[in-house]
């Protein structure tokens, strides 16, 4: 009975992954409500601004598409179900939060340090990729695989990699449809929580 009620368990992790599910199969791409919902540019279009202040966190639970979601949730329980178990489903769920905020940061203000052309962005990547600097921090030894690569390699070094590449392709555009600094600005986002939660505990 015990081993039963554990499996039962609700996790934070599952809850976040059962809420995108959710949204992707009730909200198609081209509702309105998805348009609203989604990271709107600062900069107008067509002479009218779409950005609302709900938008930095909403458009988290946002895919267009079935490999987009399926990807992201895949990471999401890869990284949050060890960082769960490990730092509780309250820091988890701080840590996820601030990853998706920061990334939507770091992604309005790509136009002001990089030529791009501003466009709506959807997706948990920001999240996943903040978790993805987390769970290196915690488990730096663990094995994972990265594709193309065709052997496991350490988890510390494939967040390396992973940030090298994201920060190659943001600065030289060489692909624009995605949003890499989003992606970094989510590791920044996890990171500058680590450092804060490190130096909070060593002090008490």
């Amino acid at each position: 009975m015990a081993g039963y009620t554990n499996a039962m368990k609700v996790t934070v992790t599952g809850i976040l992954i059962a809420i995108n599910v959710a949204v992707f199969f009730l909200l198609p791409p081209q509702s309105f409500a998805f348009h609203m919902l989604s990271l709107q540019p600062l900069a107008p279009q067509d002479g009218i601004v779409f950005f609302r202040l709900w938008q930095p966190l909403t458009y988290a639970f946002l895919h267009g598409n079935l490999p987009h979601i399926l990807f992201n949730m895949w990471g999401l329980w890869l990284f949050g179900s060890e960082i769960e178990k490990y730092l509780g489903s309250r820091r988890l769920l701080i840590l996820y939060l601030a990853s998706v905020l920061s990334a939507a940061a770091a992604q309005m203000l790509t136009p002001l340090w990089v030529h791009s052309e501003p466009e709506p962005v959807v997706g948990a990547s920001g999240g996943v990729f903040g978790l993805l600097l987390v769970y290196a921090f915690l488990f730096p030894h663990r094995k994972l695989v990265i594709i193309p690569i065709p052997v496991p390699i350490s988890a510390w070094l494939f967040a390396t990699l992973y940030a090298a590449m994201e920060l190659f392709l943001g600065v030289t555009g060489a692909q624009s449809n995605v949003a890499h600094f989003a992606h970094l600005g989510g590791m920044v986002g996890s990171g500058l929580l680590l450092a804060y939660w490190g130096r909070r505990y060593t002090r008490s």
